[in-house]
């Protein structure tokens, strides 16, 4: 497989920025996640990867050689889009056969029958081979697309958001599947995706990507507990973060609007800030420090969200299994203080 090195990408299309100095390394063998809403240049980095934009200004470096002026049938890449992209005329085994019997390839017949039964068979799909693709669900037809990547052994895996287009229980099948090819194949992948529980449970690593600019890169771990910024942590994790204004002062934290208060976590707080709270670091318990009303419950059968009214804010709290507690409940808690999140007024994490 590959690594690869983006150093100072820059886009634009009709003067409008895309990407903005983009850089990041995609080690070989890693499975690297792109996070991001819709429009952050996700899909323009890995276009420009594959060789199908070509940047502004920076390098793609694969293997310590610049391949800028590559073509994309040069690089090597096998590119998995959101749309299936299958012909449907043709059976599942022409379809993953294919791309091995494109010109440049000429591979031999006996060769394609072994790459293709390998991975019908890691995908599941070798009862389909003989259908065809217009008669297959729309996750079957995903494994297919997936395979025609497979069978062509490349460099590099470029996938497009995937699994966005199937339904819940298909997605995180195909996830841990994913997942396990790619371990098990030991292949260099980058797996754009919007969705965070995606990120979270597939990546190695994650770059997030707002309006052009790469905000963080880190390990799920990373991204999780310690957001660069405000938006990364309000990225990633559901419930979504707690975030509030809050004051600093005699060794005191006072969340505004609020009953909340608590002893300083760190002396170099500056006098305002806001505090971010995950939801579950808000623990209900009879010896809590903290007051609050229970304004709405959402049971989850493994757990139930309970959003707390403390004065005029609300937190959102995450307690396992159904919960005992009611609408209008009074109920103490207390917040993990060890577990804090502080940004500055430009929405920076501060360091405590």
């Amino acid at each position: 497989m590959s690594d690869i090195k983006l150093q100072h990408i820059t886009k634009s299309f009709k003067q409008v920025p895309a990407l903005d100095d983009i850089s990041f390394e995609i080690k070989d063998n890693e499975f690297f996640v792109l996070l991001g809403p819709t429009g952050a240049g996700k899909t323009t980095t890995l276009r420009i990867i594959a060789g199908l934009e070509k940047p502004d200004s920076g390098q793609v470096v694969m293997d310590g050689a610049v391949v800028n002026d590559l073509q994309p049938a040069d690089r090597d890449i096998a590119f998995v889009f959101q749309q299936y992209s299958l012909y449907p005329t043709m059976s599942v085994y022409d379809n993953l056969a294919f791309p091995l019997r494109s010109p440049i390839r000429k591979t031999p017949e006996d060769i394609i029958k072994q790459r293709v039964t390998k991975a019908a068979e890691l995908l599941r799909i070798n009862h389909l081979l003989e259908r065809k693709t217009a008669r297959l669900s729309g996750g079957e037809m995903q494994r297919v697309s997936i395979g025609r990547a497979i069978v062509r052994e490349p460099r590099v895996f470029l996938m497009d958001e995937p699994l966005s287009n199937l339904d819940a229980k298909l997605r995180e099948s195909l996830r841990v599947e994913l997942k396990h090819i790619q371990k098990t194949q030991h292949s260099t992948t980058l797996f754009v995706t919007h969705d965070q529980i995606e990120a979270l449970t597939m990546a190695d690593r994650i770059g997030v990507l707002r309006q052009g600019k790469l905000i963080q890169v880190g390990t799920p771990i990373d991204i999780y507990d310690r957001p660069a910024t405000t938006f990364v942590a309000q990225l990633v994790g559901t419930p979504r973060i707690n975030l509030q204004k809050a004051s600093h002062a005699d060794s005191t934290v006072r969340v505004e609007n609020s009953a909340l208060a608590f002893k300083s976590p760190s002396a170099a707080l500056p006098a305002a800030f806001t505090l971010g709270i995950r939801p579950e670091d808000v623990k209900v318990s009879s010896t809590g420090a903290q007051t609050g009303k229970v304004v709405l419950i959402e049971p989850l059968g493994v757990e139930s969200v309970v959003h707390i009214q403390t004065g005029d804010t609300q937190l959102t709290s995450i307690q396992p299994g159904i919960t005992p507690l009611r609408l209008n409940d009074e109920v103490k808690f207390d917040v993990d203080l060890e577990r804090l999140h502080c940004f500055d007024a430009n929405g920076s994490r501060i360091t405590i």
